[in-house]
């Protein structure tokens, strides 16, 4: 097991963990539970939603979108 120490530091009224870089973990948010012996277990959130499923996809050739939609005229509606 990798055993590094870690800086704390104010930011506006909380605290914060200077984590180094080989323990960075992916996302923007994390998990944060205190545990019963009093250490602190932080985890990864999985992103969730269609931007996440998405995220790693490649973007689609041109040959995967539509055809133009022909611009018909507008159909007569009855008042």
């Amino acid at each position: 097991m990798d055993v590094k120490t870690a800086s704390l530091f104010r930011n506006g009224r909380s605290q914060a963990l200077r984590i180094p870089r080989e323990f960075e973990l992916p996302g923007s948010s994390v998990r944060i539970r205190r545990l019963p012996n009093g250490h602190l277990e932080i985890s990864p959130l999985a992103e969730t939603g269609l931007l996440a499923a998405f995220r790693d996809e490649p973007p689609l050739s041109q040959e995967h979108w539509m055809d133009a939609v022909p611009d018909l005229p507008a159909e007569p509606v009855d008042p």
